[in-house]
């Protein structure tokens, strides 16, 4: 049975455009489902972590992250009693606007465009507008809510929003680590040992502390918190993960090519929108802004499809 707190579907503030109710699954339900089988779910495959085009089968993208938090945060929203279905759907959709390449797209397309490019706001269009060759997905209010708020900076409406906003840095921090040991950047014995005696000495470990620790400090509030103990912890972890993993130079070392080749379709494009799919020359015609557009569609791209797509523009093909 939910708490109080919970936040119900039935008192949901609704879809922009009102839907006959489903006999057998709740509306966040069909949030959930109708994410799984969107086109920019199953592109997250495809778009990087991390890691750029790693060469090995374990090494973690979009998708794998999405999972990830995805479980993370359905196992503190049980044990809290609050909406598991709710905190589901928003961890599934929370990355779907994510470039390729991942934050180096984002920073490549910040550059080109005239405002800054923030995958969180992308994602949130996505299902609003770009799904469903522009019909968008019609999701409720609250699912888009906590999409658009899980960055750090973000405040959901909903503490299953507050639930996947932290479940993202527990699970980006944790499997990051476990990348970067399976690459041989990193080890267990260099994690800062203040942080790892905190949160335990393995990937499980510091994951299973993370969550008892929400779980025991969240179960008498109207609030998703953990000890600052904790807190601290994975923020000093996390200021490591930068320092020696998000910006090592081994891990890094094809970004700036990346970058480029955003930079490159961003120009192209610009300069003759013809080149740009029919559907989305249509979002131009039908008023949309121009640069935004082009943003929408590179952004949308998956690595390969990036690659391959400035080789077909700007690679002569042979005789």
């Amino acid at each position: 049975m939910f708490r109080p707190c919970a936040a119900f579907s039935d008192t949901s503030k609704g879809r922009d455009v009102e839907e006959e109710k489903c006999d057998i699954r709740t509306d966040y339900q069909r949030d959930r489902d109708r994410i799984i089988h969107s086109k920019s779910f199953r592109r997250m495959k495809h778009k990087t972590q991390v890691f750029l085009a790693p060469g090995g089968d374990h090494y973690r993208t979009r998708l794998t992250h999405t999972l990830e938090v995805a479980q993370i945060a359905r196992t503190i929203a049980r044990a809290l009693r609050l909406n598991e279905d709710l905190t589901e759907a928003i961890a599934l959709g929370h990355d779907l606007g994510h470039t390729p390449f991942g934050h180096a797209g984002e920073r490549a397309l910040s550059r080109c465009a005239s405002r800054p490019f923030n995958h969180n706001e992308q994602s949130v269009r996505v299902v609003e507008r770009l799904e469903k060759n522009g019909k968008g997905l019609n999701l409720t209010w609250e699912v888009r809510d906590g999409i658009l708020n899980h960055k750090t900076s973000g405040k959901p409406a909903t503490l299953e929003g507050a639930i996947v906003r932290i479940s993202d840095k527990i699970a980006y921090v944790n499997h990051d680590i476990d990348d970067g040991i399976r690459a041989g950047i990193l080890t267990e014995e260099s994690l800062p040992w203040e942080c790892t005696d905190v949160l335990g000495h393995s990937t499980r470990d510091r994951i299973n502390s993370l969550i008892h620790a929400i779980v025991k400090s969240s179960l008498e509030i109207d609030n998703i918190v953990m000890p600052h103990e904790y807190e601290q912890a994975l923020k000093d972890l996390r200021t490591f993960m930068f320092a020696d993993l998000y910006t090592n130079p081994v891990a890094k070392s094809e970004e700036g090519k990346a970058e480029q080749v955003v930079e490159m379709l961003f120009a192209e494009y610009s300069k003759d929108i013809s080149k740009l799919p029919e559907e989305y020359v249509k979002y131009i015609n039908d008023g949309e802004e121009k640069e935004v557009v082009i943003c929408d569609y590179i952004a949308g791209m998956t690595d390969n499809y990036a690659v391959e797509t400035v080789k077909s523009l700007f690679i002569p093909r042979p005789w």
